[in-house]
């Protein structure tokens, strides 16, 4: 469950924030990406060409299909794409398909137009020679990224112009297992390969286990899961007109355990630092382990409230007491003017059907008291039982107590520690500091219903989510391996049917026993799981995996540092921790637009003037709580606090930003420089680009590839030394 904790901010702040929400997207690009690609012998060019000929001029990609069948560990994958030739000119070229990382193929058949072709499987060396000949004849360094990948290659018929051909690959793999952790990679990125975007791309994965299936987790993509049942499930993911920029990722567990954990880590020898992600999920047969709770609805009835907005929230009260298991409780509070309860004491849910019909009675009308309200809800609460309470307003307060502070205090004197309070704010005309510190010292989440944003979807989606506690009160502990700046913060409960996803990092890794203890009907339990491992370094390749988890790790920072500014006030510190992470990692924030406009940003003086210029204009600008740029801004900064995966730039700055796994990269003087060069305490060894010098370069630091696939002139970093490809000659490397 995504939570939402926000406050209030400055004119300009809120302003970028804005921009921010448009900057945004949901993928996450890893360190290996690919697509089936075909590579066009242009006319002209079959010694060299004297002019870049990019392999995405040649063709476009209509579209891109994936089906996959995962059985205990064995995935079969189906493909289905559709090139389209839109030259006056024959495009005749080769396939070539590079292969997922780690992924061992040992069959595969392939059709274009549903006819059978001869195709083979390159190694990586065979692969790697293919790749570098484009770029010697095309001067197109896009197919760089795949070096030290097999290949699956084939000879495609002519295309005339005008046609298209259909291309079918299906192949099976056994899939790694990680700590337990199941982890499938389709490579879909086809941002390089096709001039348009795709009319149509989607990734089916239907998943059948043994083992009951416990968590189940993209970091690349946002998938819809449905759960057959405790051994099934198929995950979903599906856009129309989009440039796919990154490998879609799947992980999954399995495990007996009531709930199941499990950890992957990615350690970086070069930072000396290592950034984890633990996972863990009850499973969704657990009605039997369900704690009874309960429920306590606070339900705006102000004059503001009238018309479609009281009836969608009725709607919503409706669904959640319609949805009590059949131990809990409830009530519900309706204010205006004042307040009144449905009852004087919490009710058995098969009174839920009387309530149903006085809530539908409930008319709009007066002022707006949520002190009073509030307070009448924490009076009835017992504290021997986990209590939700659901808070819906569409206003600021403006009867009977009306300082937001003193709201607060109010509100934290009389509530028990075993309130989740979870707010909705209906409209832009809500508070969202008091919205968003009432969430967060209750341990809950707040939500906003935009205007046009159907209010009882909202609430019925959230509390499909939270309607079965498990374990409340969370706690980690990971023995000797000392973690820290764990995100969330602070742990939320863990319901039935819902997943915890918790990022960190740590210093020393090694093995470890992880315990996750907490709260069940009263009761302190503990779940210990062995054998969990923080890569160190010293196991090669496979603790420099899961390149993904750094900029979601900095993605999660950077929103809760957000929230705490909004709720609490600017300090310098929290303002130039988040201009460091936004630069290092790539991730546009409101304090690093100037990641796009200061030509200095990549040193240090550059993000000290950038925070210092920030702070001016933030005491210039008064704060605001509400409206709609207010509630823009707590949404996106929620989203960033609570994100199952790192944004990228968006279409609109890809020209000026672009992410490569845990590395990002800036447009600068026309050059792509990594955001880890500093210019001012470092010198790049030039390298001529496509010259001699140039691949042997690639032959012993073959982790630049991606970076080089960005273009002819880059600046990158490998083991900490910075390198410049350059179109001028250059000495030779030494």
């Amino acid at each position: 469950m995504g939570s939402r904790r926000f406050s209030s901010r400055s004119l300009s702040l809120v302003a970028l924030v804005v921009l921010l929400a448009n900057v945004l997207g949901l993928a996450l690009p890893t360190g290996a990406r690919a697509d089936g690609v075909v590579v066009v012998e242009p006319p002209g060019c079959d010694v060299a060409c004297s002019e870049p000929v990019l392999i995405a001029d040649q063709l476009k990609i209509r579209h891109h299909r994936v089906d996959v069948t995962i059985a205990d560990q064995v995935a079969t994958t189906r493909i289905d794409q559709v090139f389209h030739n839109p030259n006056d000119w024959i495009a005749e070229g080769t396939y070539l398909f590079p292969v997922p990382v780690d992924a061992t193929i040992g069959e595969f058949v392939m059709w274009v137009d549903g006819e059978p072709v001869e195709a083979k499987l390159l190694d990586a060396a065979e692969a790697r020679q293919i790749y570098d000949d484009v770029v010697r004849r095309l001067r197109d360094p896009a197919l760089l990224e795949y070096a030290g990948r097999d290949a699956i290659q084939a000879r495609i018929f002519p295309i005339p112009p005008g046609e298209d051909r259909r291309i079918e690959i299906e192949y099976a793999q056994v899939l790694p297992v990680e700590q337990g952790l199941t982890h499938y990679v389709y490579p879909l990125n086809t941002e390089r390969f096709s001039a348009e975007p795709l009319e149509q791309v989607s990734v089916r994965v239907a998943v059948t286990s043994r083992d009951p299936v416990r968590a189940v987790y993209s970091p690349s993509h946002d998938i819809a899961v449905d759960r057959v049942d405790e051994h099934r499930f198929v995950a979903g993911y599906e856009e129309a007109g989009v440039l796919p920029a990154t490998d879609f990722e799947l992980f999954y567990s399995v495990s007996p355990d009531a709930i199941g954990a499990n950890l992957i880590s990615h350690y970086d020898p070069v930072a000396d630092e290592g950034y984890f992600m633990l996972l863990a999920a009850p499973g969704i047969e657990t009605d039997a382990e369900v704690i009874a709770k309960d429920v306590v609805i606070v339900l705006d009835t102000s004059g503001s409230m009238e018309g479609e907005k009281l009836a969608q929230a009725k709607t919503a009260v409706t669904y959640v007491l319609d949805h009590l298991n059949s131990k809990d409780r409830f009530n519900v509070v309706e204010f205006s003017t004042g307040a009144r309860e449905y009852d004087r004491s919490l009710l058995d849910a098969r009174a839920a059907e009387d309530a149903i019909a006085w809530v539908e009675r409930l008319e709009a009308t007066g002022g707006t008291d949520i002190n009073l309200a509030l307070l009448n809800a924490m009076a009835m609460v017992e504290p021997e039982r986990p209590t939700l309470v659901l808070f819906l307003t569409d206003g600021l307060p403006t009867e009977g107590e009306t300082d937001v502070a003193r709201i607060l205090d109010n509100v934290a004197t009389t509530a028990p520690d075993n309130v989740r309070l979870f707010a909705f704010g209906v409209g832009d005309d809500v508070d969202t500091v008091l919205l968003d510190s009432l969430a967060q010292a209750h341990h809950g989440a707040s939500s906003y219903v935009r205007p046009g944003q159907a209010i009882d979807e909202a609430v019925s989606g959230f509390y499909a989510g939270v309607s079965a506690p498990v374990l409340t009160d969370l706690e980690l502990d990971f023995g000797e391996v000392h973690v820290e700046e764990l995100y969330p913060a602070p742990l939320p409960d863990l319901f039935a049917g819902t997943q915890l996803v918790v990022l960190g990092r740590y210093r020393d890794g090694g093995p470890a026993t992880v315990s996750l203890s907490g709260t069940v009907s009263g009761r302190s339990q503990t779940f210990t799981y062995p054998d969990q491992r923080f890569g160190d370094g010293r196991r090669g390749g496979a603790d420099n995996g899961n390149v993904f988890l750094p900029r979601l790790w900095a993605t999660r920072k950077i929103g809760y540092l957000l929230n705490q500014i909004r709720l609490n006030g600017e300090r310098e510190e929290w303002v130039s921790a988040i201009v460091d992470l936004s630069v290092r990692f790539g991730v546009v924030t409101p304090y690093t637009s100037y990641l796009i406009t200061e030509d200095d940003i990549l040193t240090r003086d550059g993000r000290e003037a950038a925070v210092d210029e920030e702070q001016d204009r933030l005491e210039e600008a008064p704060p605001q709580t509400t409206g709609a740029q207010a509630v823009e801004a707590a949404d996106t900064s929620g989203d960033m606090a609570a994100a199952d995966a790192a944004p990228v730039p968006s279409a609109d700055y890809a020209e000026a930003i672009r992410v490569i796994g845990s590395r990002a990269f800036v447009w600068q003087d026309g050059v792509w420089v990594e955001t880890t060069f500093d210019p001012s305490r470092m010198t790049a060894t030039p390298v001529q680009f496509a010259s001699d010098d140039y691949f042997k370069l690639l032959e012993t630091h073959p982790d630049l590839g991606p970076a080089f696939a960005l273009g002819s002139r880059v600046i990158a970093l490998s083991q900490g030394q910075a390198f410049e490809i350059t179109l001028d000659p250059t000495p030779p490397s030494t």
